[in-house]
C-alpha cells in the first residue's frame, strides 16, 4: 500500500488519544477507567505499555529500512495482544459487579489491530541487483 506508513503513523497516534479516554465504567462504585487512570482498582496504567509502543511504532514506521519494518511487526503485534488483554481484564465481572464497556475500549481494539495491519504492509522500494 502506498499510504500505509502514513495511515499506520496516524493510527498510532489515535492509540495515544484513546489511552486518555474512558474505557469502562464500575456504576457500583462509581468508578471510570481510563487507560492512564485506574483509580479504585488494581488495574494500574494499563495504557502505559499503549503509549510506549504507539510511540515506538511511531519511529519505526518513518525509518526507511527493511529491519525496522520486521520490528515494526512485531511492536504492533505486542500492541495489539496488550490491548486484548486490556480488554479482558478492565471488563471482567468481580464479585457480581460488572463493569459497562464504553465505546473508545471497542475502538481501541480496533485501532490496535489497523495498526498491526499496517505494519503488514509496509512501502518499500526494491532494489535489483544484477
Amino acid at each position: 500500500m502506498k499510504h500505509s506508513q502514513l495511515l499506520g503513523t496516524v493510527i498510532a497516534v489515535l492509540i495515544i488519544f484513546l489511552c486518555f479516554l474512558p474505557w469502562s465504567y464500575i456504576a457500583e462504585k462509581n468508578l471510570t477507567i481510563c487507560g492512564m487512570n485506574a483509580n479504585g482498582t488494581n488495574f494500574g496504567k494499563p495504557g502505559l505499555l499503549h503509549l510506549i509502543l504507539s510511540v515506538i511504532m511511531i519511529l519505526l514506521f518513518n525509518v526507511p529500512e527493511v529491519w525496522a519494518k520486521r520490528t515494526n511487526l512485531f511492536v504492533g503485534a505486542i500492541n495489539f495482544s496488550w490491548s486484548m488483554r486490556n480488554y479482558l481484564l478492565v471488563t471482567t465481572c468481580f464479585f457480581g459487579e460488572c463493569p459497562q464497556k464504553l465505546p473508545s475500549l471497542f475502538l481501541l481494539i480496533i485501532a490496535c489491530l489497523a495498526a498491526m495491519i499496517m505494519t503488514l504492509v509496509p512501502k518499500m522500494d526494491i532494489k535489483k541487483d544484477l
